[in-house]
């Protein structure tokens, strides 16, 4: 078995081994679990039957994941994307009126649009005139993004009115569990133990269990058959035809556009993290990762859920060594346990997985010392790509911004030559975007 991996997944040629990289399956799977959770409860929000759904985006997860593993040998894990089903649940179905099997014929529709621009030039493209510098950034804002992430889920930060975020209640069950799991992880990750974010959330799930906390749920048991037929309510639902109703094509584009921009700054980002991009700054097999992506967004419509993208969440792995497609195969079986192992899935709480974001964030803002701060002209569109991110809560609003001052900076500091001609397309399609979308 160990050749058989060896050979399939090249694990000495990326600096690997098979137990890193189940150690980094691990990790990615215990940071994003909260998804097959957090998805069905939105989408049932628009009528969609929870069960239904549960079933159906841990099936998109090992679609998409085994798709990105086969076809790119990265360690990268997909679901369904949050902000996206957001977009799906609010904004279109209760917002709009239109039905829940009409919104998954749309994002069907758009998982056509989004295979047929990945097996063109023009996806790869994309990603690969980004700028080095916006790259960076772009990495740098996740990383921020994913702590601020963190932060929320720990209840250290909260909403405020008069500041819109405010320190939270570091006395309470949770901000105690997380800070635990925290400097369970700092120290682990100090002394260069293998699998310290791992052992910090297992350690923090653990002190949540402490009398006077009661943060991680009572063990209730260890299997739970899932009911497939409630697969059947969600499952090849989408109504296609409902969604080539002429008054939802911007609909269609914009699920398409957010899409595109959010799984670009991913891969974008996590890669930088995890060096793959080349001398160039371009990452290899680009076009296969934005295949993978394709496929699991159509195939999660067919299943019954919202837009399936590449995770923020597989930095974490990444941090932890996973370097091929094996992490992602990890990831995937240990989703397809999880069918059947949900009250023991369900008992791990947000507080002990917000450390390990807060974590891989302060590992990815390592990437702003690849900007060039010196010259200007690089300097304010990076940094504005880069706190755009979190502040905007998007990754594909940083981008969008970022793609807007960089050619018109350059542009009118007399730098203009230095700008890809496919930077000034992009960026007039994102002023574009901001007006009409």
């Amino acid at each position: 078995m160990q050749d058989f991996l060896e050979k399939k997944f090249q694990l000495s040629k990326n600096g690997t081994d098979v137990k890193t990289e189940v150690i980094a399956g691990f990790t990615t799977f215990m940071t994003m679990a909260y998804i097959i959770f957090v998805n069905p409860s939105i989408l049932s929000d628009a009528g969609m039957p929870w069960n239904g759904v549960f079933i159906a985006t841990i099936m998109g997860i090992i679609l998409g994941t085994v798709c990105m593993a086969l076809l790119t040998n990265y360690p990268f894990a997909l679901a369904s994307g949050m902000g996206l089903n957001a977009f799906f649940a609010y904004s279109v179905v209760i917002g709009m009126g239109v039905s829940w099997q009409i919104a998954l014929g749309i994002v069907f529709l758009e998982g056509i649009l989004f295979i047929i621009l990945s097996v063109t030039p023009v996806r790869e493209m994309v990603i690969n005139c980004i700028p080095m510098g916006l790259k960076a950034s772009i990495s740098a804002g996740i990383g921020l993004f994913i702590a601020f992430i963190g932060l929320q889920n720990a209840g250290l930060v909260v909403k405020d009115d008069a500041t819109l975020v405010a320190i939270g209640n570091v006395w309470s069950g949770t901000g105690i569990v997380a800070i635990a799991g925290l400097i369970i992880m700092g120290v682990l990750h100090t002394l260069k133990v293998k699998g310290a974010i791992l052992w910090g959330i297992l350690g923090a799930t653990i002190i949540g269990y402490l009398p006077g906390l009661n943060v991680t749920p009572p063990f209730q048991g260890l299997l739970a058959m899932p009911q497939f037929s409630d697969w059947s309510e969600v499952l090849f639902k989408m109504d296609v035809a409902g969604a080539l109703d002429l008054s939802l094509i911007l609909v269609i584009f914009s699920f398409l556009f957010v899409d595109i921009f959010d799984t670009a700054g991913t891969l974008v980002g996590v890669s930088t993290q995890a060096g793959y991009l080349d001398k160039d700054g371009n990452l290899p097999k680009a076009s296969k990762a934005l295949l993978a992506d394709a496929i699991g967004t159509a195939g999660g419509a067919v299943f019954g859920t919202s837009t399936v993208t590449t995770y923020i969440e597989s930095a974490s792995g990444v941090s932890e060594g996973g370097r091929t497609g094996l992490t992602g195969i990890v990831v995937s079986i240990l989703f397809l346990l999880s069918l059947f192992l949900r009250p023991l899935v369900g008992i791990v709480p947000g507080a002990a997985t917000a450390p390990a974001l807060i974590v891989v964030g302060t590992m990815m803002i390592s990437n702003i010392l690849s900007i060039k701060w010196d010259d200007f002209s690089e300097a304010l569109p990076a940094f504005i790509c880069l706190i755009a991110i979190p502040m905007t809560y998007s990754i594909a609003n940083g981008i969008a911004l970022g793609f807007i001052t960089y050619p018109l900076i350059k542009v009118l500091s007399g730098k203009g030559k230095e700008v890809h001609s496919l930077v000034y397309i992009l960026g007039i399609l994102f002023v574009v975007k901001f007006i009409w979308l």
